[in-house]
C-alpha cells in the first residue's frame, strides 16, 4: 500500500474566539491511523485514532473520528483524553462553494505530493462547544472548509485565510516538486459580496515577493498581498510520506494585512487581528 494521507480542516469563528479541527487519515509503511487535531486562538492538541475508528459517512462527504463527526451538516464534537476534553455540537449554514477546482487542470497532473480542495469559502454557524472548560459560542459565526491529500505537505509554503466584513478569503503558496524540477504554486481566492477572485498559477499569477511573513502576488492587472504582522503560532502535525512527523506551526487566530486590487481600484485593503496563517518559508 503507498503512504498516503487525507484530511479536512474546518474552521470555526465566533464570538469568543476560532476553533479550527482536522480530522486525518494516514497511512506510512503499510500502518494505517488517524487523528483529530483542534488548535485554538491559545493552544493546540493532536489526539491519536486507530484506523478502526475512522470512517466515511454515508453522505459521500462527512467523516467520523471516535464519538465525533464532521459534515455537511455540522460537527458533532464528543472527546475526551490526550489533554483535551470537547463536549458541544456546532451547526453549518449553507455553503459557498468554489467555481470549480481549486486546483485547476493540476488536478490531473500525477504524483503531486499535495491536493488541495475547497468545500466552502463562508457558512454560517450555530450552537456551540466547550473546550478544556472554555465554552465557545458559534452562533452568528462564520465557517471555512478546506481539505488536503497526498503523501507529503509541501518542504516549503506559506497558507492564509480570513474572514472580512462581506466575505473571505485563502491564499496558498508552496514549492512544487514535479520530477527533478520545483516551481512556486499559487493557489486562491477572494470572495466579496458573493463575487469570487480566483488567484492561481494556471491563471498565469506569480509571486513578487516572499519574505519575512509577506507575500506580494501579481496576476496580470491583479495584484494581491499578506502580510504576517504578529504571529500566535501552535503546533501542528503534517504528513510527510504519509506519516504525520513533521511539525509545522499554525497561527488560529493572528494580526495580519491583506489588500486586494484590480485595474489599479483597490478593492479590499484592511488589517485583521484574527487572521489564520502558517509560514514556512526560510523555517
Amino acid at each position: 500500500m503507498k503512504n498516503y494521507f487525507f484530511g479536512r480542516y474546518f474552521k470555526c469563528c465566533g464570538k469568543d474566539g476560532t476553533v479550527a479541527f482536522i480530522p486525518a487519515y494516514h497511512r506510512a509503511a503499510g500502518v494505517t491511523t488517524a487523528s483529530l487535531q483542534i488548535i485554538t486562538d491559545s493552544a493546540s492538541f493532536c489526539v491519536p485514532f486507530s484506523s478502526e475508528e475512522y470512517r466515511d459517512l454515508k453522505d459521500g462527504f462527512g467523516v467520523g473520528l471516535g464519538r465525533s463527526s464532521f459534515t455537511k451538516e455540522g460537527l458533532t464534537l464528543d472527546l475526551e483524553g490526550d489533554g483535551v476534553s470537547m463536549r458541544g455540537h456546532i451547526g453549518f449554514g449553507s455553503f459557498s462553494p468554489i467555481k470549480g477546482d481549486i486546483m485547476g487542470p493540476f488536478r490531473f497532473v500525477p504524483f503531486m505530493e499535495c491536493r488541495h480542495s475547497v468545500y466552502s469559502m463562508i457558512h454560517e454557524l450555530s450552537g456551540s462547544v466547550l473546550i478544556n472548560g472554555k465554552t465557545y459560542d458559534m452562533n452568528g459565526g462564520a465557517g471555512y472548509i478546506e481539505g488536503d491529500r497526498g503523501y507529503s505537505f509541501p518542504r516549503e509554503y506559506a497558507w492564509t485565510h480570513t474572514f472580512f466584513e462581506g466575505g473571505s478569503l485563502m491564499l496558498s503558496v508552496a514549492e512544487i516538486p514535479v520530477g527533478f524540477l520545483r516551481f512556486t504554486g499559487i493557489i486562491g481566492f477572494v470572495f466579496i459580496n458573493g463575487k469570487e477572485y480566483r488567484i492561481a498559477t494556471y491563471k498565469r499569477a506569480r509571486t513578487v515577493c516572499i519574505k519575512d511573513g509577506e507575500i506580494e502576488i501579481k496576476q496580470g492587472k491583479l495584484r494581491f498581498s499578506a502580510k504576517l504582522i504578529e504571529k500566535a503560532a501552535h503546533p501542528l502535525s503534517a504528513p510527510s510520506a504519509g506519516a504525520m512527523i513533521r511539525t509545522i506551526r499554525e497561527s488560529a487566530s493572528c494580526r495580519a494585512a491583506y489588500k486586494l486590487s484590480v485595474n489599479g481600484e483597490t478593492l479590499l485593503e484592511f488589517c485583521t487581528g484574527s487572521a489564520s496563517f502558517e509560514y514556512e518559508f526560510g523555517q
